[in-house]
């Protein structure tokens, strides 16, 4: 089994979320964060005056899924994420040791 963190641009979620629907991927979790890469942050203008912010807002996607789906799973979300520009975001790939579904007791891919 694996477990994929992708860090990608809000606006992006729908068209991941629904890649990853159309392969296969049963859920996800999704959470809003911030943070910043090689970009180091962004300017923006508020009234008239430009200021630097030094966290960008980005959506982190997890997944678990079997070990046959994961390469699958991250070409979708390159694919739906990406645009070719900088701060598309980054794909996190580890393997998972377990999982286990707490009302039925299935473990590992039964559970997933």
């Amino acid at each position: 089994m694996k477990y994929l963190i992708a860090v990608i641009k809000p606006h992006k979620l729908d068209e991941v979320r629904e890649a990853l629907t159309a392969i296969g991927v049963a859920g996800m979790t999704v959470s809003e964060v911030n943070g910043f890469g090689r970009q180091k942050g962004q300017t923006e203008t508020y009234r008239g005056a430009e200021y630097t912010t030094n966290m960008v807002p980005k959506v982190k996607v997890e997944i678990a899924c079997g070990a046959d789906m994961a390469e699958a799973a991250k070409e979708a979300i390159q694919e739906a994420a990406g645009s070719g520009s900088i701060g598309d975001g980054k794909i996190f790939e580890f393997d998972l040791a377990g999982a286990l579904r707490i009302r039925t007791g299935d473990n590992n891919e039964a559970a997933l």
